[in-house]
């Protein structure tokens, strides 16, 4: 399997040209370049996250022996100033559409859940001087919704590094899914609103807040139970107070540190809301994996198109990617972890039968324009 055209031509199985004309016009982008194209900057943007690309200027050299036309550093350090990167916010939005509705897991909770949290990317303070952060750095921060049932991001949002999380999460949340937060986003009038609206929650409590008419609900306890208390009450000191009563769960995680969440869910045991939150981790899993094999924290530009259209083009590699995978992984009987499976793929080494398996994956979505399948395999 040839490394450097896997991506980008997955990428053109599942976004035709016209998908990318749709969205261009829509934000009001003209594109007036024969050769380099925003089809261009996205197969840049997709390599330079898999191959860990330095720079501008280390893409440029490469390009060639990955099938990307020849240009000059500079050509594609202006297209990605130049492009709205709106355009690749909203193609990653399209990638998440299409490729979630294909797998679906079995779900281990009432609801699914939605996990919302931020990771930072930082750089020298003169950097990107639109995005001061602490000190000597700049930084920008990605609000991410995740899920866990699909393995993948479902919405993202851009701001600068000193944004506080809580506000942002407001426009993150989904009323048919569960969110799931850390501490960064309880606020008192936030959860009463959310008992007011029907959205279900489970949100990390902080540590100096009040708990007010305490009153303890019946559960059957088992031995091997991490849940220290299950009760419902009114949070918060006399001048700020909850309207509500809401349901409190205190357990203790794989540590023995003892976490307090907040719910509004009643219908499932203290055991499970204690398992709802710990599936919180897996955010911070896909964190962690972005910025260790996609490149995250390397940014090639400094201004905000440039900076967000590389780290959509990352998001939208890791969801093909985890497309590929869990398709390919339901049609074979080995198992071959993620990771395992990536690397492979781009070093054209994946056994046999999760060869054949893939490319019949690919057949079955292929699209009507271009290239053959045969590029695959």
């Amino acid at each position: 399997m040839n490394k450097h055209i896997t991506l980008p031509n997955l990428m053109q199985k599942i976004v035709s040209d016209e998908d990318i004309q749709t969205i261009t016009e829509a934000v009001g982008y003209h594109d007036s370049s024969r050769k380099f194209t925003v089809r261009t900057l996205i197969d840049f943007f997709l390599l330079a996250a898999v191959h860990e690309w330095k720079s501008f200027r280390h893409g440029a050299d490469v390009a060639p022996t990955y099938q990307l036309p020849r240009f000059h550093y500079s050509t594609v350090a202006n297209k990605a100033k130049e492009i709205p990167y709106e355009i690749m916010k909203r193609l990653f939005a399209l990638i998440v559409s299409k490729c979630n509705r294909k797998i679906r897991r079995s779900l281990r909770f009432p609801k699914p859940l939605r996990i919302v949290d931020s990771t930072t990317v930082t750089v020298g303070k003169n950097r990107l001087s639109w995005a001061p952060y602490h000190g000597e750095r700049s930084g920008i921060k990605l609000h991410v919704a995740y899920s866990p049932e699909h393995q993948s991001p479902m919405d993202a949002i851009e701001t600068t590094g000193l944004r506080h999380d809580g506000p942002v999460g407001e426009a993150l949340t989904h009323p048919k899914q569960i969110l799931v937060e850390d501490r960064a986003y309880f606020k008192i009038e936030r959860i009463d609103q959310f008992a007011e609206n029907g959205q279900l929650f489970v949100i990390r409590m902080k540590e100096n807040v009040e708990i007010h008419r305490r009153h303890r609900l019946q559960r059957l306890v088992s031995s091997n139970s991490n849940v220290i208390a299950d009760f419902t009450c009114q949070l918060g000191t006399k001048q700020c107070r909850s309207k509500k009563r809401h349901r409190v769960v205190i357990f203790r995680d794989a540590h023995g540190k003892e976490i307090r969440v907040v719910t509004n869910v009643f219908d499932v045991s203290a055991e499970k809301i204690a398992d709802m939150y710990q599936e919180r981790w897996a955010v911070e899993v896909f964190f962690r994996w972005i910025k260790q094999y996609l490149n995250v924290p390397t940014l090639f530009g400094t201004t905000k198109n440039a900076v967000y259209n590389q780290l959509f083009a990352a998001f939208i590699a890791y969801v093909l990617l985890r497309w590929l995978y869990d398709r390919t992984e339901k049609r074979t009987q080995t198992t071959l972890t993620f990771i395992s499976f990536v690397r492979r793929v781009l070093f054209g080494q994946l056994p046999l039968d999760w060869k054949s398996e893939m490319v019949a994956v690919l057949f079955e979505h292929a699209h009507f324009y271009g290239r053959s399948i045969h590029n695959f395999g």
